[in-house]
């Protein structure tokens, strides 16, 4: 299978593998180091942080892929312009998103604000330097966020020991690592808009390149990116939310460690696998994209995740974590079901926009999230509520057999 892969996509993939490390260092730095109640209240804070910046982006990280008859510095430009006024204009929202998340509204919605729009650059940096980035730059941007995040936290860790030093090591850990990963956006807001009228003639008038790519596009109008957008972000909080809600910030501590743990796989496959084959086009090999290679890649990853379910497992049996963390038992199976059936989605989700279907793609994934958002926000309505465990035993099951049926569809595209 391996053969198949280019460069991009090995170094891509490499780098991921090498920040997915460092996350899960991270995570298992939060579980040894910090109370289940202090990952809660971070979990909430940087969910939300998470839903501002995934909202206010509107997938232009995506776009900037897609549609390569743009130069790479321009649609840098373009994006981060019409994020950061989407971002602002969204603060009323994430305010709400705080109050009805029970935490103090200040400070909780500075660090939020500061994540977002932090991670907003990361993300902007992340598909700018794929596009026109060396191999160097583009592991760097990948790798050095998470690694400053780490060694931040472990370094605040030792300081309190040490001098009794007592702050917000989480947020602040990783507000720095993500400052890190916006600084590679820099150079393109920085670049002149020389080449602004050459950009509209492209527009107009695709070059060769930009021709031979023009069955890959995303042709989706804005406001049904943004709808998409929208539902995507407010089920990724509203995992979070609600939790925090219904079972304490002790249970969310929980199942959001794991959760971090185990989501990082779908993401490498995105970023290693579906952007790289966005980013090259037609430069990608064709049968890497209409052969069985992303059914490979997405059954491997599966079996990572179990892999990384069983690990959890292991280290709760053996006690090598606190016992605190020993409610972390009823999470592992759920949610490596869900993961592991989002990793084979995300092995085939570039399909879409290289086979003119990126519209009936947002409409199939709008739908499975409100069939999500049913099963996550139903038992709040019950007279006799569940336990979190049969929650998201219910929840994560609904959502594996979306994520199973968007899969198969698809895959069936030609």
């Amino acid at each position: 299978m391996f053969k198949h892969f280019s460069s991009t996509s090995r170094v891509v993939a490499l780098s991921s593998a090498v920040a997915f490390a460092t996350q899960v260092a991270f995570a298992l730095l939060m579980l040894r180091l910090f109370s289940p109640q202090e990952v809660g209240e971070f979990s909430v804070i940087s969910q939300i942080g998470f839903f501002w910046m995934t909202l206010a982006l509107a997938q232009a990280p995506l776009g900037m892929l897609a549609n390569q008859y743009l130069p790479a510095h321009i649609a840098a430009q373009h994006a981060w312009r019409a994020s950061a006024l989407r971002g602002l204009g969204l603060l009323p929202v994430a305010a709400l998103a705080v109050w009805f998340s029970q935490l103090a509204m200040w400070p909780a919605l500075l660090w939020a604000l500061l994540l977002a729009f932090c991670q907003m650059g990361w993300m902007l940096a992340q598909s700018f330097t794929l596009r026109v980035g060396n191999a160097l730059q583009q592991a760097a941007v990948r790798v050095l966020p998470p690694v400053t995040a780490a060694t931040t936290a472990l370094t605040a860790v030792l300081l309190s020991t040490s001098i009794g030093w007592c702050g917000p090591t989480l947020v602040l850990s990783a507000l720095l690592g993500y400052a890190v990963g916006a600084a590679w956006l820099l150079p393109a807001l920085r670049a002149r808009d020389a080449h602004a009228s050459s950009a509209t003639s492209i527009a107009s008038t695709p070059d060769a390149h930009a021709t031979a790519n023009i069955h890959q596009a995303d042709p989706r109008s804005a406001t049904l990116r943004m709808a998409h957008t929208l539902v995507d972000a407010l089920l990724a909080t509203a995992v979070i939310v609600v939790w925090q809600r219904m079972y304490g910030a002790e249970e969310t501590g929980w199942m959001s460690a794991l959760l971090r743990v185990l989501g990082f796989l779908p993401a490498v496959v995105h970023m290693a696998w579906a952007q790289v084959a966005l980013a090259q086009g037609n430069q990608a090999n064709p049968s890497s994209t209409r052969m069985a290679t992303p059914w490979w890649l997405g059954l491997g990853a599966f079996a990572c995740v179990i892999l990384l379910g069983l690990s959890c497992a292991m280290a709760l049996y053996f006690e090598w974590l606190d016992p605190r963390w020993h409610g972390v038992w009823p999470y592992i199976a759920p949610l490596a079901l869900w993961q592991g059936s989002a990793c084979l989605s995300a092995a085939f989700s570039h399909r879409p926009f290289q086979t003119q279907s990126a519209s009936a793609y947002s409409w199939a994934c709008m739908a499975l999230g409100a069939l999500q958002a049913a099963a996550l926000l139903a038992p709040m309505g019950l007279a006799q509520p569940i336990d979190a465990a049969q929650h998201m035993a219910a929840f994560a099951l609904v959502s594996s057999l979306g994520l199973l049926g968007l899969t198969v569809w698809m895959a069936r595209l030609r």
